[in-house]
């Protein structure tokens, strides 16, 4: 879902609507059991998140103060000033599955989905409550720095999906078959996908195709491969195109779309995902087919949403218009590091945890004096004759 040159998608795509949902964060809860009711509300009771200010910022107690209309106490002396905000999140409180997806697009209930390649993000992105985790092709570009998502190795993706997947037990974790792995044979797509969910721990896999990719389609679903057909514009497609191009702009272009979407929901496709194309024609896709929608740049009609995280959160250098930033984490990672190097620099490092007993240290310095035998004063006497 990421163009070359670090854009996801073309310039045409101004007439997709945005829709993403925030992702907050929570506390560490400890991790709840899966229970066995048939498909449990999706998300758990709330927890709360006590934030810390960064470390060394004399105002952000007063700030976070006056924002409340509370009086800040002030700091004792040499003491750093610290803050905290109450954040109140949910986390998912049982598996996610095709059947939720499915009670929840006949319930009418929206849900999101974010891309995401580690364990680590993962496992913050579960708490907040995020349902469906797609482990995108993207990672070729925002993890590899490739020029463009064909390029992302299969072996490379596999083991990602799986690292996700331990971050998010509970998430729905979606694998993206990358460029060739489903192409060349029937055979090697039913393989690699079935990699996917054995290697990588993938609860579905999704595909760019179309109708012709029918009897591939039909092939996973008997195999029992949950199979998401990504419809409408194809990254993968890109320098056959000649670009990013959105689709479904004129008639025989949509009537196309639709077309693709029943044909691969009767293949046996659990999810349909479209990319790229006007609201109107999602709508259409969304009334033809009875499995869940998530759009990408495709409207509001969809039952979920995606969009790659690092739009969401700023770290890229340019976001389409259906994935504006709801937060700005790159200049937040600036700001660290530029902190980190001034600290580094004055040697502010802060208490130093070891420690070592004085009767230890006497008998290092008894044992190994500096500049005496065994001992070289951080200089190079006493040191063996290098070899030539």
């Amino acid at each position: 879902m990421r163009c070359a040159a670090g854009m996801r998608c073309a310039a045409g795509m101004r007439s997709a609507a945005g829709s993403s949902s925030a992702a907050a964060s929570s506390s560490h809860a400890p991790v709840l059991r899966p229970t066995r009711a048939p498909l449990p509300s999706r998300y758990d009771r709330p927890v709360t998140l006590t934030t810390p200010s960064p470390l060394g910022s004399s105002t952000a107690a007063s700030a976070a103060s006056a924002a409340s209309g509370a009086s800040a106490a002030s700091p004792a002396p040499g003491a750093a000033a610290s803050a905290t905000s109450d954040t109140q999140t949910t986390g998912l409180l049982a598996p996610i599955t095709i059947r939720t997806l499915q009670r929840w697009r006949l319930e009418g209930e929206r849900f999101a989905c974010l891309t995401c390649y580690d364990a680590t993000t993962a496992r913050w992105l579960e708490r907040a409550g995020v349902p469906v985790l797609l482990v995108g092709d993207t990672a070729a570009e925002v993890i590899l720095g490739l020029p463009g998502t064909i390029h992302a190795p299969l072996d490379f993706l596999i083991q990602l999906t799986a690292a996700v997947k331990r971050g998010a037990p509970r998430a729905m974790v979606m694998a993206d078959m990358p460029f060739l792995s489903y192409q060349v044979s029937e055979a090697d797509g039913v393989r690699n996908a079935g990699r996917f969910m054995i290697e990588g721990l993938a609860d579905t896999v999704k595909l760019e195709v179309d109708a012709s990719f029918a009897p591939l389609v039909s092939q996973m679903s008997r195999a029992g491969i949950a199979v998401v057909a990504h419809i409408g514009s194809r990254p993968q497609q890109t320098k056959r195109r000649g670009g990013y191009l959105s689709t479904g702009r004129t008639s025989a272009d949509a009537a196309a779309l639709l077309d693709d979407a029943v044909a691969l929901e009767q293949a046996g496709a659990a999810i349909i995902l479209v990319e790229a194309v006007p609201a109107e024609i999602a709508e259409r896709i969304v009334s033809r087919v009875s499995v869940p929608v998530i759009g990408c740049g495709a409207g509001a009609a969809c039952h979920g949403q995606v969009v790659v995280l690092q739009d969401l959160l700023g770290l890229s250098d340019w976001q389409p218009p259906f994935a504006q930033p709801l937060a700005h984490l790159g200049l937040s990672l600036l700001a660290a590091a530029s902190t980190w190097i001034d600290r580094v620099r004055t040697s502010n490092l802060g208490p130093h945890p070891y420690r070592i007993s004085p009767q230890e240290l006497a008998d290092v310095d008894r044992t190994r004096p500096p500049g005496g035998p065994g001992g070289h004063g951080g200089g190079t006497e006493g040191l063996p004759a290098r070899k030539p």
